[in-house]
Parts: C-alpha cells; structure tokens; sequence
C-alpha cells in the first residue's frame, strides 16, 4: 500500500488548489523569515536575488534538484508576516504559488501552502515535491537531518492522482 499524501486537492472558483499544512515550531515572525530571507530559504527551497517587492522579479536557485537550476519568479502578493504569493516560470510552464502563515501560539505557527493549479497541472508530480520540500523546511527549523526524495515520488503519487480524479469529477476526495 502506497503511503497517504497529507495535502489536498480541492475544487475551486478559479480550478484546482493543492493544499497542505505544516505546524512549524518557532514564532510567527520565526517562520516569516524562513520564508523570506534567502539565507533562510536556502536552507530547504532555495536561495535567491533580486527585488524582493510586490512586483519585483527575483531569481530563485533551488538548492535541492541536480545541478542547483534557477527560475524566476514574479512576487505577487506579500502582507508581512502572514502571506506571500509568486508567481514562478520557465521553459515548462508557470506556477502560481501562495504562502498564509497563522500563529498557534507563541512558539507554533501553521503554514498552510496553496499550489493553485493551472489546466494541465497534475498533482500526483506536483504533489510529492511540495511534501518534501515542506519536510525539508520543518528539518531547516527544527535543525534535523534532511529527508531524502526517494521517500515521497513516485509512492505518494497514486494518492494525489486519485485526490486530482475525484475532484475533476466533481467529487470531494475521501481522507
């Protein structure tokens, strides 16, 4: 049996969303920085450089794909200390991509991540990434060792892929 994806595909306004959430230990302010600062983000995402306002265009190094590639990205929205949206593309596509930050308490924050989907997009490939690169981000925090890729593509895939059914077909996917 293949493992259970912790995020969601939900129907939209607009289409799809994928959506998942993390509770990050630290601040609120704590986690706006791992999200913002690019010494911090190099930590779990990437790295980047540019002009980090709303409509500036920076450039993002990932730090965990084979030879470190880069991509622009455009940022859309940014409410200091509680959302962030980018817009990234390339070569394959655009994505749109948002951030909301809520605190839990003092030393708790929720991260809820929103990967809105474009027609096309297919969130069993989507899916995995962003659960590792999320994992990523709470060992960056939680200075633990990182996770290793093989653990989540391809075996979340099929969860994902049967979440993505489901809801084109007009059904809310079961958890």
């Amino acid at each position: 049996m293949s493992p259970t994806p912790t995020g969601e595909v939900r129907r939209t306004a607009a289409g799809r969303d994928l959506v998942l959430t993390r509770e990050l230990p630290g601040s609120l302010e704590d986690a706006w920085a791992s999200l913002t600062e690019s010494e911090r983000t190099g930590r779990w995402y990437a790295s980047w450089t540019g002009d980090g306002r709303v409509g500036g265009i920076i450039e993002l190094t990932l730090v965990a794909e084979e030879g470190s590639p880069t991509a622009p990205a455009t940022i859309e929205v940014c409410e200091p200390p509680t959302r962030l949206a980018l817009r990234t593309g390339d070569a394959g596509g655009s994505w749109s991509l948002e951030v909301r930050l809520e605190p839990l308490g003092p030393d708790r924050t929720r991260l809820t991540f929103l990967h809105h989907l474009a027609e096309g997009d297919r969130a069993q490939e989507l899916g995995p990434g962003w659960e590792y690169y999320l994992d990523r981000l709470l060992s960056a925090v939680g200075h633990r060792s990182m996770p290793d890729f093989d653990d989540y593509w391809p075996s979340l895939g099929a969860g994902y892929a049967e979440q993505d059914r489901l809801v084109s077909d007009g059904q809310p996917p079961a958890h």
